[in-house]
């Protein structure tokens, strides 16, 4: 007579299953990592945007220049209620403006004109490769937004 041969799994099918396990896992936790950061990128620049929106939306209503200004070094910039608003941890902030418009070597500034135009600019939002423009057309003040990885 046979012998009855057990059932079941060997202890090196079991090791098989789990690495695989463990590497989809992994592969999983890196892209969600990743989409994460660039959701928290992606917000911080509409957030940026939409505070210079408003920064020009005060220029016209009010009817007088208003400043929006950038710390490069603090990674700030000042909203239109004159509030520092820091960036997410891991975000660097940078600026392209007028040279009248550079106090100092780490702030930068954007002036709004009572009509809706600008002094112009760019201010730049980076997290490791990726980059965020947030372009502000001098003639008319528009705000827009630009993800240079997408735009490639």
């Amino acid at each position: 007579m046979r012998a009855a041969r057990a059932s079941g799994f060997t202890l090196f099918e079991m090791l098989a299953v789990i690495l695989l396990v463990g590497i989809a896992a992994a592969a999983v936790s890196i892209a969600v990592t990743q989409g994460l950061a660039s959701a928290r990128v992606r917000a911080a620049s509409s957030e940026l945007a939409d505070a210079l929106r408003a920064t020009r939306a005060q220029a016209i209503v009010r009817g007088e220049e208003l400043t929006f200004d950038v710390d490069t070094r603090a990674d700030t910039y000042r909203n239109v209620k004159q509030q520092d608003v820091r960036l997410p941890k891991g975000l660097r902030i940078s600026i392209t403006s007028a040279k009248e418009d550079q106090p100092n070597d780490h702030t930068g500034r954007i002036r709004f004109f009572p009509d809706g135009s600008s002094t112009g600019g760019r201010i730049t939002l980076q997290s490791g490769k990726r980059q965020w423009h947030v372009n502000v057309s001098w003639l008319t003040g528009e705000v827009r937004v630009v993800d240079t990885v997408a735009a490639r």
